[in-house]
């Protein structure tokens, strides 16, 4: 049996993690002194206001290598295929390599770097579920993920650059001028690395589907099995809308919406939103 295994960056669905019996790892979420699980004991919600309160943005941490180990069981017939986080983002990937090192079950393990995050890993993930429903065996569904994670589009608008302020990711004139002038970039994930690209100005709803309309072409041209919709929180017209217009491309089969889990809700804030899909090939 091939067990599908995600870090809860891939910021799936619990409907989803049941359905396809995922099995998710929780990276860390540390509030000052406390530390909590992301996806099990602390919620965006508890992150901003701890941030709001405190004036600063919470640390994360990866999987620990004996998180990993508990994953595997070594003494069973059962394969694995693993998701992380982009290694060039946490030390989860490389956690668990050690942990499949020392349990010595490399012939049955392939760890995907996905070189993304939230849902461009959560996309891999169910390129993996479709797979092993076909009946691919380990060896041809890592081949397949291999090659086709770079046709992963990631990419998200934020509504506020004071998160991405307090995580060191912006300057402070920055996040007080684009807060000011109402700026709402465009945050890429491209090569395992978050890049801004374009700068929407204006209210954040008009921001939001000036940006999915931006992608139009792409989305035309993209694998039709699924796309994703993914936020941290953004109010119900908002995704409505953007489910409008996707639904009227007529292109995919299947759209999902997701929350973003608290490690890419803490670094991003309240009011982010993401359409994810996989390019055409």
């Amino acid at each position: 049996m091939i067990k599908i295994v995600s870090d809860s960056t891939s910021d799936l669905s619990k409907e989803i993690i049941d359905k396809y019996g995922i099995v998710i790892v929780p990276l860390y979420v540390r509030l000052g002194n406390e530390e909590k699980k992301d996806g099990i004991d602390i919620t965006p919600e508890e992150i901003y206001k701890w941030s709001d309160s405190t004036g600063e943005t919470p640390k994360t941490a990866a999987p620990s290598v004996a998180d990993y180990m508990n994953v595997f069981d070594e003494n069973t017939e059962d394969e694995y295929i693993v998701f992380t986080i982009s290694a060039s983002m946490s030390a989860s990937n490389n956690n668990c390599r050690l942990a499949v090192e020392e349990l010595e079950i490399e012939d049955k393990v392939r760890i995907i770097d996905s070189e993304s995050l939230s849902t461009g890993i959560g996309l891999l993930v169910m390129e993996a579920v479709d797979l092993v429903n076909a009946g691919k065996n380990l060896s041809e569904i890592a081949e397949y993920i291999d090659g086709v994670k770079n046709r992963v589009r990631a990419s998200f608008v934020v509504d506020t650059l004071t998160f991405l302020h307090r995580g060191g990711r912006c300057s402070g004139a920055a996040a007080l001028l684009g807060n000011t002038l109402k700026l709402h970039p465009k945050i890429v994930v491209s090569e395992g690395s978050m890049r801004p690209d374009k700068k929407y100005r204006g209210s954040i709803d008009k921001c939001y589907m000036n940006y999915v309309k931006d992608m139009q072409d792409e989305l035309l041209k993209a694998k039709k099995d699924r796309v994703f919709i993914t936020h941290s929180g953004c109010s119900r017209a908002d995704v409505e809308e953007i489910r409008t217009f996707l639904e009227k491309l007529g292109i995919f089969l299947d759209i999902i919406e997701t929350r973003a889990g608290s490690v890419v809700s803490s670094h991003c804030g309240p009011g982010t939103m993401g359409v994810l899909f996989i390019s055409g090939s």
